[in-house]
């Protein structure tokens, strides 16, 4: 029955800098974790190297076998989420539950009017 989950709560997907994302992060595992903890990063995607900032991370205490619990993050000025077509910043906050680094992502855009900043058209 291993199950782990993360999604935002009410489904919003765009951000402003210095709003809160809440996240509701869940699991139903066989046994209790030996730890668990919520990331706020992001990522780059494309050509050459990806680049990976954990932002934050807030540590779960105590987790228990079955649980659900609401947590919050308030996002920083930068950098804002890109689309381009060689490369792309996507933010995103996972959930890792250990052992066997179990996880759950959800990913978001970050930027001045929440849409992702896209290149202009050739």
């Amino acid at each position: 029955m291993n199950e782990v989950s993360l999604q935002i709560d009410g489904g919003r997907t765009e951000y402003r800098p210095g709003e809160q994302v809440v996240l509701l992060a869940g699991w139903r595992l066989d046994q209790s974790p030996t730890s668990a903890e919520l990331r706020l990063f992001w990522h780059t995607k494309g050509k050459g190297s990806e680049d990976v900032e954990i932002v934050e991370t807030q540590i779960l205490d105590s987790p228990k076998s079955m649980e659900e619990r609401r947590l919050t993050f308030q996002l920083p000025n930068a950098p804002y989420s890109y689309g381009g077509r060689l490369m792309s910043i996507i933010w995103a906050a996972e959930l890792v539950v250990e052992p066997n680094a179990q996880s759950a992502l959800a990913e978001f855009t970050l930027s001045a009017d929440g849409k992702e900043v896209r290149p202009p058209e050739p």
